[in-house]
């Protein structure tokens, strides 16, 4: 079965990297401490610091795997090898609504790197699943689970 591949931009490995880092460096080590200090404590089937201690380390494992498996399958964009005049990750667009006058402008990136109050967008989403690919000025009909809408891309620049 193949693996699934993780677009990002290479900004979102730096970021992964440095979480994957601090989760092995700093939190790992902080969570297997603070199991030994509740172990001191004795009866360990009514001890909360413990089973709370313990549900942390799961939940750091867990995250220190999906790091490590996103890394391993990583595929860093570069935006700048695409037309700089079509959507990709990595690039900013900006696009207006047919029949309004109220541009918005997102930059596209790979999932783990979406922040949309930041104005950075997933590759899943339906939005950038309808503009990667177009090209500026290109008109784009974007279905959303909220209904469709077609959008006229402005703008796409790389960051």
């Amino acid at each position: 079965m193949a693996q699934k591949v993780y677009p990002m931009t290479e900004e979102g490995k730096e970021k992964l990297e440095k979480e994957l880092r601090d989760l092995k460096l700093v939190k790992r080590p902080e969570v297997i401490e603070r199991i030994k200090v509740a172990r001191s404590y004795g009866d360990l089937s009514e001890n909360s610091e413990y089973d709370a201690a313990k549900d942390e380390q799961s939940a750091v494992e867990q995250r220190i795997a999906q790091i490590e498996q996103m890394l391993k399958y990583a595929q860093v964009v570069n935006a700048d090898s695409v037309d700089p005049n079509e959507v990709s990750i990595g690039k900013t667009v900006t696009y207006t609504e047919v029949g309004t006058d109220d541009p918005e402008t997102y930059t596209i990136v790979g999932s783990d790197e979406s922040d949309p109050l930041s104005g950075k967008i997933s590759n899943d989403s339906p939005i950038a699943k309808a503009l990667i690919g177009k090209k500026k000025g290109e008109t784009v009909t974007i279905n959303t689970p909220g209904g469709s809408f077609d959008v006229t891309i402005d703008d796409v620049t790389s960051k």
